[in-house]
């Protein structure tokens, strides 16, 4: 026998009723205290009474208790007092219907160590027989670490990580849950996605670090704004969404105007003032839809028209939305498609020399022929490169195109100046300079015969950065020139810290009339005056381009030379020019 005064089912003396050689019970009852007290899980022997005969080492470590202190308590020492009534109880349930039992499944149990803190344990309960009186073994194993791993994915499965806020999911479910009982109560409800404007030239300018910043300042604001009301979340980037329960249209808007106003300051990110805002569809249940995925719908497409508005507004859904956002979802879904399978191309419109009719130059234009929507204009496709995040892909694939094409013609013996523009989201790249430079080694091109074109709206956004950006793609030898001058608001006095080298001058200054030739007579002559060279865009008759020359206006491009050509045709139209 061993020392606990039971015989395992194994034991020689359990299966024969003899008594066992004394060397192998001795052997046995050695291996039992040291398997005793060497277990993980706390274990206790009770009596029919409930209270405690033995335990283990690891009940001590458990429970707080030593063994000599448990011995003889009842076991509701180790229970919550709320619970010694119930358990009482059920121990005498078990010990008249003993069986093998998890007491845990489907529930947490409550282990109250000396100390008198609670910690969630798992028991398992068997049932033997010593010396004719039944006895229960309790195997106890505490489970704290096993519970906050459970809770922590729990989190981690219902909230976004960085900001703290509910999840797309946890939130899905509470609008479905909102949406059911709005279907009783008829109460009304309104859901608001917000947007954030400029995120995307925050990330790229300044780095993921900030644009973390910015979001974890973002729900605080929200989160100081709603005070509780309604259900807020992240729904991935840099879209949140907030329910209102029994809202209408005059409580969201109450709503979106305040958490408009909470985003109109900027957020600190060193020595630097982010500025951003949001953008905020409004979609009203059950005015708009009647089920989760369309009311989600319809609020996308609410947002979306208000960041079209400019920045800092909020917009309701109208039932006319839905095509026009039909149409740009189709017209994102394949442009990304082209871009995958090369279907955007460049064409090549030539600047010429006004006085000798040679090419000086050509500007690098995009064209897309879809082979279900057939030909698209730049001016409908580029808008939805913007919103939907593909534009800095298109700027890329632009960059390498043309540089290929720039080392094609100087292969040919026949070199071109290439001009590409550059977008708003490209000049706030962070590694465009890193960019630029990796496609002029890539295909072997002299950074002098690429030029990026800017406009001065692009610029006076932020010239200080502008300044610095461009000034390191100077360095490079790349040249620089300043798209559609005099259309914006101008400011000259940067002109002389922009290490531009020529100015492109709008098409309006081509307009015939007295006024129109004083003011192009003016452009010219500050170009001269600042020593920067021009081309005049938008030259359409040979009158116009006479008047270019008298003035001294060296180049010009337009209809009255060509329209943009494909690499092919342009090398066919330059032949004729020889």
């Amino acid at each position: 026998m061993s020392n606990t005064g039971f015989a395992p089912a194994s034991h020689p003396a359990a299966r024969s009723g003899g008594a066992a050689p004394a060397a192998e019970e001795a052997m046995l009852n050695d291996w039992m205290l040291e398997a005793w007290n060497a277990a993980p899980d706390g274990i206790l022997l009770i009596d029919p009474q409930g209270r405690i005969l033995v335990s283990n080492s690891a009940m001590g470590l458990i429970s707080g208790f030593s063994a000599e202190e448990l011995r003889g308590q009842p076991v509701e020492i180790l229970l919550p007092e709320a619970l010694h009534a119930q358990h009482r109880g059920d121990l005498q349930q078990f010990f008249q219907q003993p069986r093998r039992h998890n007491m845990g499944q489907g529930r947490i149990l409550w282990l109250q160590r000396k100390d008198r803190v609670q910690i969630p344990v798992d028991i398992a309960l068997g049932s033997f027989l010593r010396k004719g009186q039944p006895l229960v073994a309790a195997f106890v194993r505490d489970v704290t670490d096993m519970r906050r791993m459970e809770e922590r994915m729990q989190y981690q499965a219902t909230h976004d990580t960085l900001t703290g806020l509910g999840n797309r999911w946890v939130f899905q479910q509470h609008l479905q849950e909102c949406m059911q009982q709005a279907q009783v109560t008829g109460e009304p409800s309104a859901l608001l996605l917000l947007d954030l404007d400029n995120f995307k030239a925050i990330n790229d300018g300044y780095g993921h670090p900030a644009g973390d910043h910015v979001l974890q300042e973002v729900a605080k604001r929200l989160k100081a704004v709603l005070r509780s009301q309604g259900w807020l979340a992240r729904l991935g980037g840099d879209e949140f969404a907030v329910l209102l329960p029994h809202a209408d249209g005059d409580v969201a808007a109450q709503w979106a105007e305040q958490i408009l106003h909470a985003m109109q300051a900027p957020c600190a990110w060193g020595q630097v003032q982010l500025e951003f805002g949001t953008s905020i569809g409004v979609a009203l249940s059950p005015l708009d839809a009647r089920d989760p995925p369309s009311l989600m719908r319809c609020a996308d497409m609410a947002m979306y028209r208000a960041k079209e508005r400019g920045r800092g507004n909020f917009v309701f859904y109208e039932e006319s939305m839905g095509h026009a956002m039909a149409e740009k979802v189709l017209l994102s879904e394949r442009l990304r498609l082209a871009l995958g399978y090369g279907g955007i191309q460049l064409h090549y419109q030539p600047q010429i020399e006004t006085a000798t009719g040679k090419v000086c130059g050509v500007e690098a234009l995009l064209r897309w022929t879809d082979p279900v929507l057939g030909e698209i204009p730049p001016d409908r496709f580029i808008p939805v490169a913007e919103s939907s995040g593909l534009i800095l892909g298109l700027g890329s694939y632009v960059l390498d195109a043309a540089c290929r094409q720039i080392r094609a013609w100087m292969d040919q013996e026949r070199p071109v100046r290439v001009a590409i523009n550059l977008s708003p989201q490209q000049l706030r790249q962070h590694n465009l300079v890193d960019q630029v430079r990796a496609a002029l080694v890539r295909h072997q091109v002299p950074a002098h015969w690429l030029e990026l074109e800017v406009t001065e709206s692009q610029a006076m956004q932020d010239p200080e950065h502008a300044c610095r950006v461009l000034g390191e793609l100077a360095e490079l030898g790349v040249g620089l020139a300043l798209d559609d001058f005099g259309n914006g608001h101008s400011s000259l006095a940067y002109l002389q810290f922009l290490p531009v080298r020529r100015l492109k001058l709008g098409k309006d200054f081509m307009r015939a009339g007295r006024l129109g030739d004083k003011l192009l007579g003016a452009m010219v002559q500050l170009c001269h005056a600042l020593e920067l060279d021009m081309v005049a865009e938008g030259v359409e008759t040979e009158a116009q381009r006479a008047q270019l020359e008298k003035l001294g206006c060296r180049c010009y491009q337009g209809w009255l030379s060509s329209k943009a050509l494909s690499a092919s045709q342009f090398d066919a139209w330059r032949v004729q020019l020889l």
